[in-house]
């Protein structure tokens, strides 16, 4: 008897899970833009999909998501934004690119397009650099603005 209720407790958990998981809004990379601006440096993320979760973090140097082997690109530090879930398996530009046009960012590396987790580095030219990353609509995208 004690099995039955256990096994019971088990599929009933299982089953409130699958909603949550099957309303996750997953996004998908289109494209990704630079600009410069009078103060700051703009790195977008077209999306199409769902809004993803976010987050942005400084690191010393990006890496592979899978091997963990340092990748290399241009930068004093890397601001590394993270997009979950999301993917960039219809994306067809250069994963890893220069910036020379731009004041403070120097490349853009993907770091991450594997189980709809979407990670992307940003080099920057000098560290400790303020930033704001945000989304916007009309059309969906993740925007961050670099200060110069």
């Amino acid at each position: 008897m004690k099995r039955f209720a256990a096994a019971l407790i088990a599929v009933g958990t299982a089953l409130s899970v699958v909603p949550q998981a099957a309303a996750a809004e997953y996004a998908e990379l289109t494209n990704v833009r630079t600009g410069r601006h009078a103060t700051f440096d703009r790195v977008v993320f077209d999306l199409t999909g769902g809004q993803p979760q976010d987050s942005a973090s400084v690191v010393a140097q990006p890496e592979n998501c899978g091997s963990g082997k340092p990748i290399s690109a241009p930068g004093v530090e890397f601001l590394e934004v993270r997009l979950t879930p999301a993917d960039a398996h219809g994306y067809t530009g250069s994963r890893n690119f220069t910036t020379p046009d731009l004041a403070n960012v120097r490349s853009v590396v993907f770091t991450c397009d594997f189980e709809a987790d979407l990670s992307i580095a940003i080099g920057l030219g000098r560290a400790n650099a303020g930033y704001r990353a945000f989304f916007l609509t009309s059309p969906p995208r993740y925007v961050v603005d670099i200060d110069h």
